[in-house]
């Protein structure tokens, strides 16, 4: 059976409202998350992302009733991350509405959150979030938004959260993000060819070539974007039309 390629939307929430910034700084406001998420599916999303970027670095847990407002307007998967600590957590936010859970800077903490939220609720559920930058000639994961620098390997920790129980990577590229100027091709297919998860490749899609060419080139399972659709450079119709001029199953709108 052919795997369809997914095109997801991201949507970087802070304090209830949509942002976008480039290399993780220089947030802008870009509207409602509940509005544009409504939006993004009808053009043929195949699933969301919700991140509370600022929660982690807050020390809250995340906008749980913004998350709720938005997965009741929405038929299709939604993922919530920021700010979950705990398997507890992880059941929250599923009652919230999501059908996964996105941990970044508490699996770095404690790896063991990844296992017990794996068993709780199942693999499926999990998502792994790496955020990656090219530091001395080798991937490392940064926590916090971005803004703390760990010693881990972004491929090797990829393995263990897989190990730990990830049923999925979301792997994003600090250096690419919000530049525009495609994925980065290297990180994505190194760790997509590291772990037998589905892969989502995150940070630089600048128009409907670059998301064709990391699933092709990059050997990604599914392509986020954000800003090149908040911005209204493209459509998500117009992205999932590319795919399948592309030869790419993809999923057709409802």
């Amino acid at each position: 059976m052919t795997l369809t390629r997914r095109l997801i939307v991201c949507l970087d929430v802070r304090d209830g409202r949509v942002v976008k910034g480039t290399r993780f700084v220089n947030l802008r406001d870009v509207g409602d998350p509940v509005e544009l998420a409504a939006r993004y599916e009808a053009e043929g999303a195949d699933e969301i992302v919700f991140l509370d970027i600022s929660a982690s670095v807050e020390g809250r847990g995340t906008l749980l009733d913004v998350a709720r407002r938005t997965a009741e307007k929405l038929f299709i998967p939604l993922t919530i991350g920021g700010g979950v600590r705990s398997a507890a957590d992880v059941a929250q936010v599923l009652r919230a509405g999501a059908d996964k859970v996105a941990i970044n800077s508490a699996a770095v903490l404690r790896p063991a959150v990844l296992e017990e939220a794996a068993a709780m609720f199942g693999a499926q559920c999990v998502v792994s979030s790496i955020d990656a930058k090219m530091v001395d000639g080798s991937w490392r994961v940064f926590t916090n938004g971005g803004r703390t620098a760990t010693d881990l390997d972004a491929v090797e920790w990829a393995r263990k959260c897989e190990r730990r129980g990830a049923g999925e990577i979301l792997l994003t590229s600090i250096d690419r993000d919000g530049s525009r100027d495609g994925y980065d091709l290297d990180l994505t297919r190194t760790v997509a060819d590291a772990v037998s998860v589905p892969v989502i490749a995150s940070g630089g899609a600048g128009a409907a070539r670059d998301v064709v060419e990391v699933i092709q080139s990059g050997r990604a399972d599914a392509a986020l974007v954000a800003g090149i659709l908040h911005d209204g450079v493209t459509t998500v119709y117009e992205l999932k039309t590319c795919m399948r001029e592309a030869s790419l199953p993809v999923r057709d709108a409802a």
